[in-house]
């Protein structure tokens, strides 16, 4: 790999670390090509990006960054996990852990808070921002449509009650 290359690389990392609000750091040794990709798969469904990276220049494009504190996790074969939303990396990351023990999860960060290993584990319990958005738009329409019935209802009974004057005068 080049000067250039590394420079590429670095303000690529740069830019995941800006545009992230979650990143997870990882040990992948013994995960065969296959598993890698299939935890790449994982993680693109989760809307989710996963990376090996080299821990040197990885350490570089943290300096200055909200994530800067992970430079400390940054040894041995290292990979990181990253999305904008808060939970979709770590839930991918864990859920794949649990099955392959290869995985070694190390820690994270959350916008500026440092995670170590438990923190990220309670961030892959919580529910992801699509559920909550599908959750609060069912709490939205529940009462939205409870009101509808109640006023048609009222409604409803007037008219059969009419209806049914105006047969008997039939």
């Amino acid at each position: 790999m080049n000067r250039t290359e590394k420079e590429e690389l670095v303000a690529e990392m740069r830019e995941v670390f800006a545009n992230s609000s979650t990143i997870v750091v990882s040990h992948y040794s013994g995960l065969t090509v296959a598993q890698m990709e299939e935890l790449r798969g994982k993680m693109r469904e989760a809307g989710a990006g996963f990376k090996v990276t080299k821990n040197r220049l990885t350490r570089l494009a943290l300096a200055d960054s909200k994530f800067e504190g992970l430079s400390d996790l940054m040894t041995g074969p290292t990979a990181i996990a990253y999305s904008e939303d808060p939970v979709a990396a770590a839930k991918a990351t864990m859920e794949f852990a649990k099955k392959n023990e290869k995985l070694i999860v190390l820690g994270g960060g959350m916008d500026e808070n440092l995670l170590d290993q438990d923190g990220v584990k309670a961030l892959a319990s919580m529910p992801s921002l699509d559920e909550l958005r599908g959750k609060l738009v069912g709490l939205l329409q529940a009462p939205a449509q409870k009101l509808a019935a109640v006023t048609q209802a009222p409604a409803g009974q007037l008219a059969r009650v009419f209806g049914a004057y105006g047969s008997s005068d039939a």
